[in-house]
């Protein structure tokens, strides 16, 4: 399978491909991607009608995965009981809802089937999911729990720390320990309780990707 993974860095779209693989079963490969300008969430949100583009015209790529943080956005609710400025605030809402208009806007390409893609929201961010199976404390329920109480249980610093040993990390280290915790993650059997810490936003993913 070809497959483009889209996220907010490199080092994340590698460790992401790994869970993905995981997932899968087997190792996909990459797609050319267009050149990127820019990093961050708001250049995902930006440019991801331009990825998707390319992708369905330009490439015979089968898949794509996008990721990004939810930082201390709203989370996912049931969609009878989420309001309209709940999913207006919803990182992964507003996801979904661009990749529906980009792929309805897209032209039918002789021989091509649709672009399968899904969206995953990593709660607070991506670093959490890395740290499943080694600090029992970091789910979803624990981080909405703390916006709630307006007492978010860690930071985003905190996270980083415990994943790359500094709350700066020079991309070297971000990519060689991302990929490592999620080449641990996929060796240890863990991606099940990655679904279960992270229902909504990694379980929704997974659940999207094991159905292709």
């Amino acid at each position: 399978m070809k497959l483009a993974v889209f996220s907010e860095s490199e080092a994340d779209e590698a460790a992401i491909r790994i869970l993905v693989d995981g997932l899968l079963g087997t190792t996909t490969e990459r797609p050319a991607m267009p050149p990127r300008r820019s990093r961050g969430v708001g250049a995902v949100f930006s440019t991801l009608r331009s990825v998707i583009a390319h992708l369905h015209y330009r490439t015979d790529a089968d898949a794509l995965v996008v990721v990004v943080d939810s930082d201390r956005t709203p989370l996912p609710a049931e969609e009878l009981s989420s309001s309209a400025e709940h999913r207006r605030q919803c990182r992964l809402y507003r996801l979904k809802e661009l990749i529906a208009e980009t792929q309805a806007q897209l032209s039918e390409v002789p021989g091509r089937d649709p672009l399968k893609i899904a969206a995953g929201l990593a709660v607070p961010q991506v670093e959490a999911w890395y740290l499943v199976g080694r600090d029992p404390h970091v789910s979803e329920a624990t981080w909405a729990t703390g916006l709630v109480s307006g007492r978010p249980p860690y930071t985003g610093g905190s996270l980083k720390q415990g994943v790359y040993g500094t709350d700066s990390p020079s991309f070297e280290v971000e990519l060689a320990r991302a990929t490592e915790e999620a080449s641990r993650i996929v060796a240890d059997e863990t991606l099940g309780s990655l679904k279960a810490r992270f229902p909504a936003g990694f379980g929704a993913l997974a659940d999207a990707v094991q159905g292709w």
